[in-house]
C-alpha cells in the first residue's frame, strides 16, 4: 500500500490533558537546555558553491538519522497501549490517508513505522536522492524535503507530547531541543514548512529561537561547512558517556 502524509485532526478541545502530559517542555529551564551553542542561523546558510538541492538532501538525511535514533532510544515507552493515537500537543492527533482518500488512526508506533518506513525508502532512491556524480536532483525536489519534514515534525510532535518526560529521565532533553531547533530554524529559512503544520509546536519554537543569539547582531561571514551537518552528537553518544 502506498502511504500519504497523514492530517492533523483536532479531538475536543475541553478534552482535559492529564498531568503527565502538561507542556514540561516550556518551563524556562528546559528550554535552556542544549548540548551544544552552535549558532543555528549561520549553521542553515547555504554555503558559496553548494548546490541547493545538495544542502536541502543532507540536512534531510541527518535530520532523519537524529529523529531515528532519538525515537529509537524511547521506543520501548511508545507502545500501543501508551499512545493508542498519534497524539499531539494541542489535543491533535494525526491521521493517514491511503492513495483512495481513506483515512486511518494507527497508534502512535504504528504511524511512526509508517514514517520512518516512508523515508527511508524516499531517501535511498536514487532518482529522488542522488548519490552519484552524473545524477541529477529531480524537477520539484523541494517538494519531497518538504513532504519529509512533515513526516518528521509529526515525530517531534509526538515526542515532545507523550514522552518528553522519558527524555528528560534519560537526559535527552537537551538533545531534543538542539535537533528541533537546528530543524526549525532551517525550516524557517527556507521556508519548507507551512504555518499549519507548525502551529501544533508554534509556542516551543517561539520560545527555543527567542533564546538564540539574535541573527542581526552577528555580522560575521558565514563560514564554508563543506555540506558537513553533523555537529550535534548522537542520542546513542550521549548515553554511552
Amino acid at each position: 500500500m502506498d502511504w500519504f502524509m497523514g492530517k492533523g485532526r483536532r479531538k475536543d478541545k475541553d478534552c482535559p490533558t492529564p498531568p503527565a502530559e502538561e507542556k514540561q517542555y516550556l518551563c524556562e529551564d528546559y528550554i535552556k537546555e542544549r548540548i551544544t551553542d552552535a549558532d543555528f542561523f549561520k549553521l542553515v546558510s547555504l554555503p558559496p558553491q553548494l548546490d541547493y538541492n545538495e544542502w536541502l538532501a543532507t540536512h534531510t538525511m541527518s535530520f532523519f538519522n537524529h529523529v531515528n535514533l532519538m525515537y529509537g532510544v524511547i521506543s520501548e515507552y511508545c507502545t500501543s497501549e501508551n499512545c493508542p493515537s498519534m497524539g499531539a500537543p494541542g489535543s491533535v492527533q494525526y491521521l493517514w490517508y491511503d492513495d483512495k482518500g481513506k483515512k486511518y488512526k494507527y497508534s502512535a508506533p504504528q504511524y511512526i513505522d509508517y514514517v520512518m518506513t516512508s523515508i527511508q525508502k524516499t531517501i535511498t532512491d536514487e532518482t529522488v536522492f542522488p548519490t552519484k556524480f552524473d545524477h541529477s536532483f529531480p524537477s520539484g525536489f523541494d517538494n519531497f524535503v518538504k513532504k519529509i519534514h512533515r513526516y518528521l515534525l509529526h515525530v517531534f510532535a509526538h515526542i515532545y507530547h507523550a514522552h518528553y518526560r522519558d527524555m528528560t529521565m534519560l537526559g535527552l532533553h537537551g538533545h531534543l531541543n538542539s535537533v528541533f531547533t537546528h530543524f526549525m530554524v532551517l525550516n524557517m529559512r527556507f521556508d519548507l514548512l507551512e504555518d499549519k503544520d507548525t502551529e501544533v509546536l508554534q509556542d516551543l519554537v517561539t520560545a527555543l529561537i527567542k533564546s538564540l543569539p539574535d541573527p542581526n547582531q552577528n555580522d560575521q561571514p558565514t563560514p564554508d561547512l563543506g555540506g558537513d551537518i553533523e555537529v550535534i552528537p548522537s542520542p546513542l553518544e550521549i548515553t554511552s558517556t
